[in-house]
């Protein structure tokens, strides 16, 4: 999406970047201008267009680097404990961490997800990459836990798809130190990690095959070798 830039260049970009990102936080994401990114800056606004066409980019930029980041720390952090419910818990709670001071742009942000067409929706093509990022993070947070092949499946899927709900309800928590949204992030962990033992007894095999297939048929369960693991980890 970008040109190829050189050393210099790329500490232009990110003093952009960075630039952009405070005033999204300070101003909001819609009452911001590529105009005041480039003066805030301290370049022209020809030269900001040269990295950046539009705030869109940004963002873009922004969501890849909140990919990046997640996937660092749950390898850092995650995959080394011992426990799946551990594991899970650090995957999920680093996400929101990562998350924690850009409540008001994600909110600005979540406007566009109900367009499957905008370049910001996170349900859209244009972000696809990094949903896949995402449940790949997820795919190295289970490990090696021994789960059937349709199991293994729908898990990163599953998962991608419980923080991103959790994701939204921390967005609307007004409680201290948002104390609601880690008490259901708690209590929804400690459900998943009981849901795949379950899920594992022989009986349930043809219910996992059915799930499968009709997400399959749907097209919301990507193979495990779409997720580009090499990019984020």
């Amino acid at each position: 999406m970008f040109k190829t830039i050189t050393s210099k260049g790329e500490d232009t970009r990110d003093r952009i970047y960075n630039a952009a990102l405070t005033l999204f936080r300070e101003r909001g994401f819609d009452a911001t201008t590529m105009r005041d990114v480039a003066a805030a800056a301290g370049m022209s606004l020809g030269a900001a267009y040269h990295y950046f066409p539009s705030k869109d980019a940004i963002v873009l930029a922004y969501y890849d680097h909140v990919s990046k980041e997640h996937a660092r720390r749950v390898i850092t952090e995650a995959a080394p404990q011992k426990s799946l419910g551990a594991r899970l818990g650090v995957a999920v709670r680093t996400k929101l961490e990562i998350l924690r001071n850009d409540r008001p742009l994600m909110g600005a942000l979540l406007r566009f997800a109900g367009d499957p067409r905008h370049p910001l929706s996170f349900f859209g093509p244009a972000t696809r990459q990094h949903r896949l990022e995402s449940m790949a993070a997820f795919s190295i947070a289970i490990g090696d836990e021994p789960l059937p092949e349709d199991l293994a499946r729908l898990a990163p899927v599953a998962l991608w798809a419980l923080h991103m709900g959790l994701l939204l309800f921390f967005l609307h928590d007004s409680s201290a130190g948002a104390k609601r949204t880690a008490a259901l992030t708690t209590g929804a962990i400690d459900l998943i990690v009981l849901a795949f033992k379950l899920a594992r007894l022989p009986l349930l095999r043809s219910l996992r095959r059915r799930i499968v297939t009709l997400l399959d048929d749907a097209k919301l369960l990507p193979e495990l070798h779409d997720i580009d693991l090499a990019r984020v980890s």
